[in-house]
């Protein structure tokens, strides 16, 4: 970049290694002198020590009662939190925001990119089922929380005001963010490590899906579908607060494996004959891992996953979708695969899984904010500077 800017990150909280970490990693690889900020950083010892030793600073939350574990519960705060973050000292703040690491006060000189995984669902289109699922759509706690999320709604659109250059991590989000607001963005797909997920092997006779055992993954319904078809095996790798629910539906073809480490989650995932996926993501890396090992991906045909796998209707397919959450759909779903399971090759869904690889995100990533900072840099020195919210560089 011209003029060498110094950059700073930002994202939310650190806490565990997931799908947006993962992500956190490649920016920081593809911005080796850029500085990390975060609401909170309690990252595992022993885990992503690449983004720990890149930490420069958090905010208030991390030094209040129970932050370790509870930091969600400071949800109101974190709004104020994010802009008591002074970043005045950069050319270029990127974001990294799933909730509310856009909102950092940048000025008038200074150029903010924020790459969005997701628009805050629980605020806007899927609010009234994780209220639904909290238990809070009703009584007065839930009228207090209705009128937070509102208050949330308005700093949120708010916000967006202060952010230059929108990047989406999906077409689908993008949309998202058109509908929330009235803004483009340009659409870089999240980095996947398909070095570390590749196939091997034989397949054998058994369906997968794993994940974190939540509501929204309906790994319930998943279960449920194989319980009724008793003919065929299917493994469930992952933990959390559904699993009471899950194991009611479990008959003897099913079994659960819990929590995995990751080399018993590719192990199964090269060995699956097919990976099952009933949940609307955003993008959704897991599928795209699936396929890197060889193995195709019966999804539930929304979000992400349509702009990831590639169906029987086209050419060198790597999976297929069933259209509703419902058991019946999946049962159908598997049906389908089984007839034409010949049409899915290890080699089609590999090929297709690379399209996302690290370094085609790094590249992409690093090209699009070398662009957005000489057009800005352009702009300002112009006597006709003017903000082009939303149009990609």
């Amino acid at each position: 970049m011209t003029g060498d800017p110094k950059i700073a990150i930002v994202h939310e909280w650190l806490v565990t290694v997931a799908g947006a970490e993962r992500v956190l990693s490649e920016m920081l690889s593809c911005f080796p002198d850029a500085d990390l900020y975060a609401l909170v950083a309690f990252l595992p010892d022993g885990a992503a020590d690449d983004i720990k030793r890149r930490v420069t600073g958090t905010t208030f939350i991390q030094r209040l009662p129970c932050a370790r574990t509870r930091y969600r519960s400071y949800l109101p705060l974190m709004p104020l939190a994010i802009e008591q973050l002074d970043l005045s000292g950069y050319d270029i703040v990127l974001s990294s925001s799933h909730a509310v690491a856009k909102g950092v006060i940048t000025g008038p000189d200074q150029l903010h990119v924020s790459y969005v995984h997701t628009p805050m669902r629980y605020i806007w289109d899927l609010q009234h089922q994780y209220l639904r699922e909290s238990g809070l759509d009703r009584g007065l706690k839930g009228y207090l929380v209705r009128w937070l999320l509102s208050r949330l709604r308005l700093w949120d659109v708010r916000s967006a005001l202060g952010v230059d250059r929108f990047i989406a991590n999906s077409n689908y989000v993008r949309r998202r963010i058109a509908k929330t607001y009235r803004r483009d963005a340009q659409v870089i797909y999240p980095p996947v490590d398909v070095a570390s997920f590749t196939p091997a092997g034989q397949k054998e006779d058994f369906y997968l899906t794993a994940s974190r055992l939540v509501p929204y993954k309906r790994v319930d319904l998943i279960v449920e579908a194989f319980a009724a078809m008793p003919e065929r095996k299917l493994v469930v790798i992952g933990d959390g607060p559904d699993r009471r629910k899950v194991e009611r539906w479990a008959g003897p073809n099913i079994t659960l494996l819990g929590h995995q480490p990751q080399s018993v989650m590719i192990d199964h995932m090269r060995r699956a004959r097919a990976f099952v996926f009933a949940a609307e993501e955003d993008f959704g890396i897991l599928p795209v891992e699936v396929q890197a090992c060889g193995t195709p991906v019966l999804a539930y045909g929304k979000g992400g996953a349509l702009e990831t796998i590639v169906p029987p209707e086209r050419d060198n397919p790597t999976g297929l979708f069933f259209d509703d959450q419902t058991p019946a759909a999946i049962r159908a779903a598997v049906e389908r695969f089984e007839s034409a399971i010949d049409r899915f090759t290890a080699q089609n869904c590999r090929n297709q899984a690379l399209r996302f690889a690290a370094d085609r995100f790094r590249r992409e990533l690093g090209a699009y904010v070398a662009a957005a900072w000489r057009d800005w840099q352009a702009e300002r020195h112009s006597g006709n500077w003017s903000p082009g919210w939303g149009v990609a560089p």
